[in-house]
């Protein structure tokens, strides 16, 4: 049974990891897009609503589908006043309680809420109103759902990695957690 805990949470670590590796290279792609927005503007005093639209597109789904992705690499902001001074256990039942009381709850009223939204968006092929805008709209709103089931996915995992801890069955090096 704990190597079937310890598959399932690894295998959602490296779906993560990928997923991870995806949104970087979107970054870069966002990155460059800026840039050229930037010198269109103020070389040839122009701008185009599709391009502004894609901007605020590619960064809703750097951080919607990017959170899972910093889950696992505990990357999200918390105050560590408690658990800095923790041990690997301490550490353990925090990130567990924390994962089984915040995060799945939290999760699921996002995903459960957000679902009518994005199926009427992508039922009936949402675009932008603004003329010369994205006539794909629906896809990024469908990213609020993906994105969030991702970072339940990790949490799930980070809850798993928690509990193989606690039953001793995994170990953490306290240097690099």
């Amino acid at each position: 049974m704990l190597n079937l805990l310890k598959g399932v949470s690894n295998a959602i670590d490296r779906s993560n990891e990928a997923v991870g590796r995806l949104v970087s290279w979107v970054t870069v792609l966002l990155i460059l897009l800026v840039f050229i927005d930037v010198l269109m503007r103020y070389l040839f005093r122009t701008s185009f609503v599709f391009v502004q639209e894609l901007e605020w597109h590619l960064f809703a789904f750097i951080f919607l589908i990017g959170a899972g992705y910093t889950l696992l690499h505990d990357g999200h902001v918390r105050v560590d006043i408690i658990y800095q001074r923790l041990g690997v256990k301490g550490k353990a039942w925090i990130n567990l309680l924390g994962v089984i009381f915040f995060l799945i709850p939290g999760c699921y009223l996002v995903i459960s809420t957000s679902w009518h939204f994005v199926s009427n968006s992508f039922s009936m092929l949402e675009g932008s109103p603004d003329p010369g805008g994205i006539p794909y709209r629906f896809i990024v709103k469908g990213t609020v759902t993906v994105g969030y089931v991702l970072l339940l996915l990790q949490g799930i995992s980070m809850g798993l990695h928690a509990l193989l801890q606690l039953l001793g069955a995994e170990t953490v090096d306290e240097e690099n957690p």
